[in-house]
């Protein structure tokens, strides 16, 4: 099986613990994730570990401007929301994924105009999955709906109270000094636990990544070698994640970084009133 870096000091008990040496999760697990293929690059190496596995995917993966859906040969929001659907159900059937799915059904790009909204739901379905662990997006300035769900995720936990579950950050996308930075955490945070994947792990992960085919040009930037994985740090979700243009104000994506904090701060304010 892969090799284990950075793992020094974690409890038995932990779950990344006991992901590094490849052992069956058999706590309740919840993938709290913005888009169809997100829960496959961040995870999908060590997702056949969870025995009792719930992907919660935020959006339906269709922007509604329709640019992405007619760069992929659709002509609907709605066909192309479908399209990604089956392209998931054959991500995880390579990947031998065994779970339990719930699209909340946000539209693509726009998880950030509904984001207190989108908390309660989160909270709700975690508490009644039992979910001691969540898998979800770190705050990177990447894309809009990533840092909306770092953010919902974090605030559902806060409404769990005593029931709140560990968080664990996967990396995904955020602005390099050439363009886009990959599969990798910003600097500062938690040290992560950096799996090596083995031939077998790398196979797998490759047939789960073909299956997104209308994703194919974007997924390609994507390693198969790792996964990362950390503890999620505390965020000041009032500040921009790292200095200068985040990578999102790089694209057509209907989102900046001062509107995002912005609506974040009124989700932080509705949020404390009685729902």
């Amino acid at each position: 099986m892969g090799r284990e870096q950075g793992a020094a000091g974690l409890s038995g008990a932990d779950p990344l613990h006991r992901i590094a040496r490849r052992e069956a999760v058999e706590d309740p697990v919840a993938l709290v994730v913005a888009h169809p293929d997100d829960e496959t690059l961040g995870a999908g190496a060590v997702m056949p570990l969870f025995r009792r596995l719930l992907i919660i995917q935020v959006t339906d993966g269709a922007p509604r401007n329709l640019a992405d859906a007619r760069a992929a040969g659709f002509d609907s929001a709605e066909s192309y929301a479908a399209a990604r659907e089956q392209e998931l159900e054959a991500a995880l059937a390579a990947g031998g994924v065994r779970a339990a799915r719930l699209v909340l059904g946000v539209a693509d790009q726009g998880a950030s105009l509904a984001m207190a909204g989108i908390a309660r739901d989160i909270a709700g379905v975690l508490r009644r999955h039992g979910a001691r662990a969540v898998f979800t997006h770190p705050y990177e300035g990447g894309h809009p709906d990533h840092d909306a769900t770092a953010f919902c995720t974090r605030a559902a936990a806060g409404l769990l109270g005593a029931e709140a579950p560990a968080l664990i950050e996967m990396p995904f996308y955020h602005a390099g000094p050439e363009g886009w930075s990959v599969g990798r955490f910003l600097p500062g945070g938690p040290e992560p636990v950096v799996l090596q994947l083995d031939e077998d792990e790398r196979a797998r992960k490759r047939a789960m990544i073909a299956a997104f085919a209308s994703q194919a040009a974007t997924l390609s930037q994507f390693p198969v070698e790792q996964e990362s994985l950390r503890p999620a740090p505390d965020y000041d979700f009032a500040a921009p994640p790292h200095p200068g243009t985040l990578l999102y104000e790089r694209y057509g994506w209907g989102m900046d970084g001062a509107r995002w904090r912005a609506l974040a701060a009124e989700a932080r304010a509705a949020l404390e009133r009685p729902a």
